[in-house]
């Protein structure tokens, strides 16, 4: 398995690992669990798009894992030069390599890379139910540093007497 930089024809393999790794550890799979789909999209479409997003935005630090020429794996950052904080947003292996130490050297590749661009610090953010993540993260040096809670209503109809009201 080789580790190289992301190339736009990757974007395909990258969001189909997306949508097939981030099943019960999407805050937008809560949000659909709870509500149904939002505006005729399900929560696949809107994960699929936020790593679209990622790539568009900071190609050079995307990352993917490869294995026999196919993408098996990736990692998504973000760079604040301003604060000196890079995010991790998206990490993702596909099931037939995750346990194997994918999701490590994607990490590790991408904490380097954030090293060599003058990063101070390095931030990546899990769900509760992420306990995958969750074993992972503290291994590379990552602290808890606060919990989040995420609120969504709909906007339509009354929210005081429907889902979501109070």
């Amino acid at each position: 398995m080789i580790i190289r930089p992301y190339r736009p024809e990757d974007l395909p393999r990258v969001r189909q690992i997306t949508v097939e790794s981030f099943e019960g550890v999407s805050i937008d799979r809560n949000i659909e669990a709870r509500f149904g789909p939002v505006a005729g999209q399900d929560w696949r479409s809107r994960k699929a798009r936020d790593v679209s997003a990622d790539c568009e935005v900071q190609p050079e630090g995307v990352f993917v894992a490869e294995d026999g020429g196919k993408v098996v794996g990736y990692v998504t950052t973000r760079l604040d030069r301003v604060t000196g904080i890079g995010r991790i947003p998206n990490l993702a292996v596909d099931a037939t390599h995750r346990g194997q130490g994918t999701g490590s050297a994607l990490i590790r590749h991408a904490l380097d890379w954030m090293r060599e661009q003058g990063m101070a610090m390095a931030k990546i953010e899990t769900l509760v139910q992420n306990e995958r993540g969750q074993a992972l993260y503290p291994r590379f040096g990552f602290v808890e540093v606060a919990r989040q809670i995420h609120y969504v209503m709909r906007l339509e109809g009354d929210p005081e007497g429907g889902e979501g009201g109070g």
